[in-house]
């Protein structure tokens, strides 16, 4: 083979593997592993360019993972996908966050996303009133926790511990109807204290209370499998957790950040929520099984940065009425 021959073999494998290699995008999410190896791989499938490493943990932990690699001066993610909105604001409060404007966002609520382009709520987690089939009283507003009959039957996730509890403690804060008397009157009624969600739907499914304060999703999967539990979204109105989508500031693949908020907010994206069982984002597009209509359902108005400011206040409070569990 002559030198040219050579040489042109060389440049076609060289133009060959530019042509089919793949840009890299790390992912930071606080999704099941389940629910993130599904996202990932259809994400991958839309974008065959992309290759998506992910470190899933909670959202706290991957917070405090995040902080400390950037005060080592150290590699951060491209893009963010975890729980709950004020976790985003303070993120966005400390400048980690780069704006973005969605094409994807004008099919959303405004309630759902920062309106700057920080961050998008991809779903909505709602904390609503679980209790056993066999209670005495079937609720159907918050206030009916607080009824004499209910004294001792009730139970609700921590604050303290649990990111949805906090931010339906922040909802709570902001309907004048609820709010710390609310919380007050649920301590007085002798409601009881448990770490996290899955303790409480523990509770009311074994018996051991009728009541409890929860996210939807549990409580409706339990019931699927045959667990004596229901659910009900209060008159009032429910808390939402929405796990928002966003991208940090100094990401190295910031074009595939993009392309990742735009396919979880996308139709596509939106389906694969509802396939994993939760309530879309995208008002559009159906509720998953055991949920009733979609405009059944009230959401209450919550605001990340006067949560985010609250916070320790907050959990200050809480720790003074309940305990510091």
């Amino acid at each position: 083979m002559s030198k040219k021959s050579v040489l042109a073999a060389v440049l076609l494998a060289i133009i060959s593997t530019s042509a089919f290699a793949k840009s890299t995008l790390t992912l930071y999410t606080s999704q099941p592993n389940e629910d993130a190896q599904m996202t990932v791989s259809a994400f991958e499938k839309a974008h065959p360019d992309i290759e998506v490493k992910w470190i899933r943990d909670g959202t706290t932990r991957l917070t405090a993972r995040l902080q400390a690699e950037l005060a080592a001066g150290g590699a951060a993610p491209d893009v963010l996908l975890i729980a709950d909105s004020v976790t985003m604001e303070s993120l966005k409060q400390q400048n980690l966050l780069a704006a973005y404007i969605s094409p994807q966002a004008t099919r959303f609520d405004a309630q759902l996303y920062d309106k700057e382009g920080y961050y998008y709520g991809t779903k909505l987690i709602t904390t609503g009133i679980a209790y056993h089939s066999k209670a005495p009283v079937k609720p159907t507003s918050w206030q009916d926790l607080l009824k004499p009959e209910l004294k001792n039957m009730t139970t609700l996730p921590s604050p303290l511990y649990s990111g949805a509890a906090q931010i339906h403690q922040a909802t709570l804060m902001n309907d004048p109807a609820l709010g710390w008397q609310y919380y007050e009157k649920l301590k007085e009624n002798g409601a009881m204290l448990q770490s996290g969600n899955g303790a409480v739907v523990s509770a009311i499914a074994s018996g051991s209370k009728a009541y409890g304060v929860l996210v939807d999703y549990m409580a409706i999967r339990e019931k699927a499998k045959g667990a004596p539990i229901e659910f009900v979204f209060p008159k009032e109105g429910v808390s939402i957790v929405t796990e928002p989508v966003a991208m940090m500031k100094n990401a190295k693949n910031p074009q595939a950040a993009k392309a990742f908020i735009d396919f979880v907010l996308s139709d596509e994206g939106q389906k694969l929520v509802l396939q994993q069982g939760y309530l879309p984002a995208d008002a559009n597009l159906p509720v998953p099984a055991g949920f009733p209509p979609r405009d059944s359902i009230k959401l209450m108005p919550f605001d990340a940065a006067k949560a985010l400011a609250d916070t320790e206040a907050n959990k200050k409070r809480f720790a003074d009425l309940f305990g510091n569990r």
